[in-house]
């Protein structure tokens, strides 16, 4: 066994030094490296002196700052105890500024905030560009955070203890230098934390493999190792899991992109849950353990079915005993996409025929059942926040032209009232919601919403914008367009939200039946919604674009580079396009679960066929394509939109190309940054498709 591993060792260093000498683009792989940047400085130049110049980019640009620092934005809930805790950007705190307000008075819809910490200022007194990333309380006063910054938007953080009464960082207290990981509070002098503890210490994806136990006054290096995954794993995370006043502390153990290992630290020892291993859980609560399903398990000669939401009593689980019951079972038209619980109810989103409907189960007798909330029809509905001491919640709704409103909740009475809606930012009135639903080459139907003017002309000269994901189990749900209403709906055009396969919309087998070898059905989906467009003569190839990012910009980059017929417009934003060093860059190693792994032969020979990096050619009447990208990204390597464009530009092919040089995987770090980001692309758009 161990010469078969050297010999793979060395074949697989023989492929990257083929690969390097045929790649005449690496690099640009480095991303601070000063040849690189310089690229990206001319590119950037080229496109902003081009883009800003179009006649609507002023008016995009302004109008879409005013929608991003707007004071009538919703200030969504992240309630701590008897606190609502809020981040806020707007014109006066560019990075922003976490605070908070007491329950009462943000329920009463006139919140006093108090500012805790003004990242703005905090970014100026340490001459770094901080980004807010997120913090976790100390149950239950939460009177301390764990809070994390990220330099520039990237996902790696550093982590500080905060003491929220005095409003600053604990000297002293618990601190973690900049790396991916996290930290959660056991007690008040006790950590569960993972991060890069040093060489050896990370996966081949990039992200921690040891979970330890962090006591106040010893050195992380010093921490109790409890948990220690392989370097092949794609990582390991650690957390509290808490039902009423009992807390557990949970690894999860990432064997793949889609199967993980729960374990709980017991006694001080570790325990493996028996429950499969693509099985997602979802928390605890009145001893059950919430898991939804993946595929069919069988349980003494019983089988639940793939999809399913299933409880197990959590304390017999821990000895090695199932006891199961069923929550729910969607039909082959719906998903379950939330699930969250209050004090005493379970909440769950079911999606049918992508609109959202939302359930209150309650477990009484050893048996759960059910009541449908009757919220708003024909939209999406997400859950907000929940809090563990009441059965209060906040949950919110909107579609693609309804505003965005924030409800207020009783689980316990099934009752809501509106808390606050969005203003309108553009006359909704002058436009319609139709869904359809595309034949793909398969025969699969597949479904798609479009927004267009009432009546509006089918004679194939609309300016149409089609938006799409298509993977990792993501549902792509109607959201108010906002920004893109007063970009591009007002501005004439029809904007397309499709439901490929590979996403969630229709539960784990709609993803399934778009990964690895069937990868191609997912670009077969979007072919079939464009064609579908075309052939109800809304718009032509070429007044037709396509617009997606991070695997979206996979999407289109697949799109352009098989069907350049089809499109005279393509907005790729933080995309993957070498397909086949992926898996080598950043943590593109924790992908191969959804891709495929391009270093065996046998997954290369279907990856290869849609590798858009691959697959471009000379003489090939391709659309002026619009790439995006952020230096800061440390989740998708910046070197695979610098790539692509250079190869493009040196075979004679136009692009645009613009690189945010903080943002990370969300692209822009301010508002300021948003702003200019949505007058380039729709600029971009309306030049081209109009």
């Amino acid at each position: 066994m161990k010469n078969y591993i050297l010999i793979l060792v060395a074949l697989l260093g023989i492929t990257q030094i083929t690969q390097a000498q045929e790649d005449n683009y690496l690099w640009l792989e480095e991303v601070d490296g000063e040849k690189a940047l310089e690229f990206v400085k001319n590119q950037n130049k080229a496109t902003v002196e081009k883009l800003s110049a179009e006649k609507d980019y002023q008016d995009i640009y302004d109008r879409s700052l005013a929608i991003y620092n707007s004071k009538e934005k919703i200030a969504y809930p992240n309630v701590y105890g008897n606190y609502v805790f809020n981040f806020w950007k707007d014109k006066n705190h560019v990075r922003g500024i976490w605070r908070r307000c007491l329950l009462e008075s943000y329920t009463s819809g006139n919140p006093v905030w108090e500012t805790l910490l003004d990242i703005d200022a905090l970014s100026k007194k340490d001459d770094i560009k901080w980004v807010y990333k997120g913090a976790r309380g100390l149950y239950p006063d939460f009177n301390r955070f764990m809070v994390e910054l990220s330099k520039g938007g990237g996902d790696a953080v550093v982590i500080k203890e905060f003491d929220i009464n005095k409003k600053e960082f604990i000297e002293n207290g618990f601190s973690m230098d900049e790396s991916k990981g996290g930290a959660s509070y056991i007690d008040k002098n006790t950590l569960i934390v993972t991060s890069d503890f040093g060489e050896g210490t990370m996966t081949t994806s990039g992200y921690p493999r040891q979970v330890k136990i962090w006591k106040r006054g010893t050195l992380l290096k010093d921490a109790q190792l409890i948990f220690e995954g392989n370097s092949t794993d794609v990582g390991a995370g650690g957390s509290v899991f808490r039902d009423g006043d009992k807390a557990f502390n949970v690894i999860y153990r990432g064997l793949t992109t889609f199967s993980t290992q729960l374990l709980v630290w017991n006694n001080n020892k570790l325990i493996q849950l028996d429950i499969p291993d693509d099985a997602e859980t979802r928390g605890i609560i009145n001893n059950q353990l919430l898991v939804q399903l993946k595929s069919d398990w069988t349980v003494n000669a019983k089988t639940y079915k793939i999809g399913t939401l299933l409880s197990l009593n959590f304390t017999e689980l821990l000895k090695g005993n199932k006891e199961i019951e069923v929550v729910l079972v969607p039909n082959e038209f719906s998903s379950i996409s939330g699930v969250r619980k209050t004090k005493n109810k379970l909440l769950v989103n079911l999606l049918t025929n992508v609109t959202s409907n939302l359930f209150i189960y309650s477990f009484n007798n050893g048996k759960w059942s059910d009541q449908k909330m009757n919220t708003p029809d024909l939209g999406a509905i997400y859950i907000a926040d929940t809090n563990d001491f009441t059965d209060q919640f906040f949950f919110g709704f909107e579609n693609l032209i309804t505003p965005s409103t924030l409800y207020t909740a009783d689980a316990s009475k099934n009752t809501f009232k509106v808390y606050k809606s969005l203003p309108e930012y553009f006359d909704a009135s002058k436009y319609e919601i139709n869904q359809y639903k595309a034949t793909s080459k398969d025969g699969t139907m597949i479904p798609y919403f479009m927004v267009s003017a009432k009546g509006v002309k089918k004679d194939s000269s609309n300016p149409t914008l089609v938006y799409a994901y298509g993977g990792f189990e993501i549902s792509l749900l109607p959201y108010y367009l906002s920004t893109d209403g007063i970009a591009w709906l007002d501005k004439g055009g029809v904007y397309v939200l499709a439901n490929l396969r590979g996403g969630g919309e229709f539960g784990p087998k709609w993803h399934q039946d778009g990964i690895k070898e069937k990868r191609q059905n997912v670009y077969d989906d979007l072919f079939a919604v464009s064609e579908g467009l075309i052939a109800k003569k809304i718009t032509s190839p070429k007044h037709l674009g396509v617009m997606g990012g991070s695997n979206g910009g996979l999407l289109v980059g697949v799109a352009f580079t098989q069907r350049p017929d089809l499109y005279n417009a393509i907005v790729c934003e933080v995309p993957l396009l070498d397909m086949k060093r992926y898996n080598k860059l950043l943590a593109g190693a924790s992908w191969m679960g959804e891709f495929g792994n391009p270093d065996i032969a046998e997954e290369w020979e279907y990856i290869k066929k849609y590798s858009p990096y691959h697959n471009l050619k000379e003489g090939v009447d391709y659309p002026e394509v619009f790439f995006g990208s952020s230096t800061r990204d440390d989740r998708v390597h910046p070197g695979h939109a610098r790539k692509m464009v250079a190869k493009m530009n040196a075979m004679g092919y136009k692009t645009y190309y613009y690189e945010n040089t903080e943002g990370g995987h969300a692209g822009s770090s301010t508002n300021e940054q948003s702003a200019k980001s949505n007058a380039l692309i729709f600029s971009y758009l309306l030049m081209k498709l109009k």
